[in-house]
């Protein structure tokens, strides 16, 4: 009989933990999953494309198989005509989600999760039992399929956050909650360090931040939040899964109000060695768990695993084809790029954009719409063309295109 495996909580009481990257950007790229609503129904549809990219992120180094629930809510999956939610059902997608992640942890030491994000219910203003009734159903699921620990991922409001906790905290499993903020805290204005402060007394045995921003504004967030946590005397883990590119343009609401989402941000995305920086700046900042969201590919987190290998005292599957920094390169054919087989050289790089008539830095929307704004009301209909229209009026209006 194989040996139980060890649970979260007790690896990151033991080192560093490698979490996976993001999942419905990629499969969207690779067209599976669709833009906009970004539900996971590709789970039942497209169960194999699902399985390849866990196991990708497995032989990257990944500890923790992080099932593609991502706004796999019901009120999500019925939201604004999209047909998931009755034509497949809150539990089947779940269900197989949690299966196929449980599959591949399973083909190494991997650990599983069951990850909840932000519902629609909430943004439209209904209370906090309608909105812990959605969560429950998924965490139903959760539990039934035996995943090793709970995640509240993607929460723009902490009090959101708390309920979710609250509902996950029923259950007898060891819950982590990231919220997608910035250094400037939640979309209603409480402050990073109180969210973190909020998320511990809710219950959360870990505690950070995913998506949104780049992993240097997330690990600013981080240092605001540990401070906070430091200061009341609170002691969670910490965990950072950021986006893999570039925002230090972004405003409160991170990448979804740069003009470049969701089809251009191809420029802004992180190298690989910015993620041996990020990887190496978490750990030293106090982060034990260590990943990726939006972006993050598969070598996004390869580096981090190798950036840590020491500490993680093992290397991943995934580098026996990689020399780090460059070193296979000294088996070029052009001596050019052999003399490129350092460190140095890939650690000051600045990759040049190769759009001489593009902008470094980006204007964001900034509508400042969130929760309690009518504007952001949701429907299970199909948004109209007439709706979409004023939706184009107030943003060439806010950009000053017209009066």
């Amino acid at each position: 009989m194989a040996p139980a495996k060890r649970g979260i909580l007790e690896r990151l009481a033991a080192g560093p933990v490698i979490g996976d990257g993001g999942f419905v950007f990629e499969l969207e790229k690779r067209g599976y999953v669709k833009a906009g609503p970004w539900t996971p129904e590709a789970a039942v549809e497209d169960p194999e494309a699902v399985r390849q990219l866990h196991r990708e992120f497995l032989r990257a180094g990944s500890d923790v198989m992080q099932a593609f629930t991502f706004y796999a809510s019901e009120d999500k999956l019925m939201n604004r005509g999209n047909k998931a939610g009755q034509m497949i059902g809150v539990e089947a997608i779940n269900r197989a989600a949690a299966e196929l992640a449980k599959s591949v942890a399973n083909e190494g030491d991997a650990l599983v999760l069951g990850g909840l994000s932000q519902c629609p219910s909430y943004l439209s203003g209904k209370g906090k039992e309608a909105v812990q009734k959605e969560f429950k159903k998924q965490i139903d699921v959760f539990v039934d399929t035996g995943m090793d620990f709970l995640l509240c991922e993607y929460f723009e409001h902490v009090e959101e956050m708390e309920w979710a906790i609250e509902e996950c905290r029923k259950t007898k499993l060891p819950v982590g909650a990231n919220m997608c903020i910035g250094p400037e805290g939640d979309l209603h204005g409480v402050s990073a360090a109180e969210c973190a402060i909020r998320m511990a007394r809710a219950g959360a045995d870990i505690v950070g931040v995913n998506c949104h921003f780049d992993p240097f504004v997330s690990l600013e967030a981080l240092r605001k939040m540990k401070a906070g946590l430091d200061a009341a005397n609170l002691h969670p883990y910490l965990m950072c899964q950021p986006l893999a590119y570039h925002t230090p343009d972004a405003g409160k609401q991170g990448f979804i109000d740069l003009p470049e989402f969701p089809f251009a941000l191809e420029a802004r995305i992180c190298t690989r060695f910015d993620m041996h920086r990020y990887a190496r700046e978490a750990w030293e900042l106090g982060v034990r768990y260590i990943g990726g969201c939006c972006g993050f590919q598969p070598y996004h987190i390869r580096a981090c695993a190798e950036e840590l290998a020491v500490e993680r005292k093992k290397s991943p599957e995934g580098s026996e084809k990689h020399l780090p920094w460059g070193g296979g390169l000294v088996m070029h054919t052009k001596p050019w790029v052999r003399a490129r087989a350092r460190r140095d050289y890939w650690e000051n790089l600045k990759p040049a954009g190769g759009r001489p008539f593009c902008p470094a830095m980006s204007k964001p929307d900034a509508w400042g719409v969130t929760k309690g704004d009518e504007i952001l009301v949701q429907q299970t209909e199909a948004s109209s063309v007439d709706h979409i229209k004023q939706m184009q009026k107030i943003q060439m209006e806010k950009k000053g295109v017209i009066a």
